[in-house]
């Protein structure tokens, strides 16, 4: 249950969003982080969001949480917490907050939930899906135990609570093939993302069964794609999701986790790089890394993009939408998840 004060549960007034002086001055250090990638014309738009919504956090004692492939204004802007699904659900935990703002999509914010049942939860847009996540429920994955008995199943982040509760253990792209081999089965299946289980069937000599589900960004990249690229750019490096088919990531210098390409770039410090995964990431990490030329594909995420900073006022305002998760299925899906954040 979560224990708020009457004060914080109220809804608020919403701020005056005028474009001042003195918001421009206010905001000015965070628009310096962004310039490199938004012109100052945008930033006069967003600021009194950026403003408001800082503030509102402190009266709320709340933190947002925003993934990796959020916009900039909300990934450098307004977020205290940013990174990939691994790091948010392990952070989720941690933070010393009585409510969560997840910018991102749905199944993120139920992960917040089952490792924070205390706080309260919300995600600014409920409509921000994940056509992973939307692949599969718990039915499917109970009908694929009975037709193979006493095979482990391992779930992708990507997942409801109804999808969690049914499987032994969670897994994200970063530590899949160690939560995999953790289970010392032969064979093991694996959903819901059909690339990255063929991925990570190269990497292991456990027999992965995999399910039928994609990511509707990742699996429109082309191998013909990013040779067109390489070639049109000679000395490109190229780093990869593995959630692209095999034949794109076999074309690519590196392939991981949104955390494992950012760590990349900001490491390796390439003098151009693609980044073949959703396209706010280039954004974000190009702000960080001025040195750095990226070649942008754009491949956006519809459901990402639901959440804008006028959804997270909003929500922040009117203390929606609060993610709720029937308790004796959240602490089915909460074992899986904690199964997958215990691994070392």
């Amino acid at each position: 249950m979560v224990h708020l004060s009457s004060s914080q549960l109220k809804k608020l007034p919403m701020p005056d969003l005028a474009y001042t002086p003195a918001v421009a001055r206010e905001t000015a250090p965070l628009y310096e982080k962004v310039r490199r990638v938004m012109p100052e014309i945008e930033w006069a738009i967003h600021a009194p969001y950026v403003r408001a919504i800082n503030e509102l956090k402190k009266q709320r004692n709340a933190v947002i949480l925003a993934h990796n492939y959020q916009t900039p204004e909300i990934y450098h802007g307004v977020a205290d917490v940013v990174g990939d699904s691994l790091y948010l659900a392990k952070q989720a935990a941690l933070v010393d907050a009585d409510m969560i703002v997840q910018g991102g999509v749905h199944f993120m914010a139920e992960t917040s939930k089952l490792l924070s049942p205390h706080k309260m939860v919300l995600i600014p847009d409920s409509r921000a899906g994940c056509s992973l996540a939307e692949s599969i429920t718990g039915a499917d994955v109970r009908a694929l135990r009975a037709r193979r008995p006493g095979v482990p199943v391992v779930a992708y982040v990507n997942t409801s609570a109804d999808v969690k509760a049914e499987v032994d253990i969670c897994c994200t792209s970063s530590n899949a093939v160690s939560v995999v081999e953790s289970l010392g089965a032969p064979e093991v299946i694996f959903l819901p993302d059909r690339y990255l289980a063929a991925n990570v069937a190269m990497q292991t000599k456990v027999r992965i069964i995999p399910w039928h589900g994609a990511c509707e960004v990742h699996e429109r990249f082309t191998a013909a794609e990013i040779r067109e690229y390489r070639e049109a750019h000679p000395g490109l490096e190229i780093i990869g999701h593995p959630e692209c088919p095999p034949e794109v990531i076999a074309e690519c210098d590196f392939s991981g986790s949104t955390a494992g390409m950012i760590n990349y770039v900001k490491t390796k410090r390439p003098k151009q790089v693609l980044m073949v995964t959703e396209c706010s990431m280039s954004d974000n990490v190009s702000a960080e890394t001025p040195d750095v030329e990226f070649i942008r594909p754009c491949n956006f995420c519809p459901h990402m993009r639901r959440i804008t900073l006028p959804a997270i006022l909003n929500s922040l305002v009117n203390l929606t939408e609060e993610v709720t998760i029937e308790p004796g299925l959240a602490e089915r899906a909460r074992r899986s998840v904690q199964r997958m954040v215990d691994l070392r």
